[in-house]
């Protein structure tokens, strides 16, 4: 995958590969020991039925394994 800007990320539109739109990126979390990016933090859409897919922060965040992303385009398209 290219080189993307955090700042290009930032209030991106969040969708899973079978097309169900997930929310909006709030934030992205890194392991401080190594550096390398953890987790995407997901402001969950209205429309988005909680499930134990993914574990959630206490505000209610959706917490997605950055090795879960496909593509980064109009969107950002979460392998599901």
């Amino acid at each position: 995958m290219p080189e993307i800007l955090a700042e290009n990320l930032s209030g991106k539109a969040v969708m899973g590969t079978d097309g169900a739109e997930l929310g909006m990126l709030y934030n992205i979390t890194m392991d401080l020991d190594s550096g390398r990016l953890a987790n995407l933090v997901i402001d969950p859409d209205e429309s988005y039925a909680a499930t134990e897919e993914f574990e959630t922060d206490p505000q209610g965040r959706l917490l997605v394994p950055v090795n879960r992303v496909q593509a980064v385009k109009d969107h950002m398209i979460i392998q599901r």
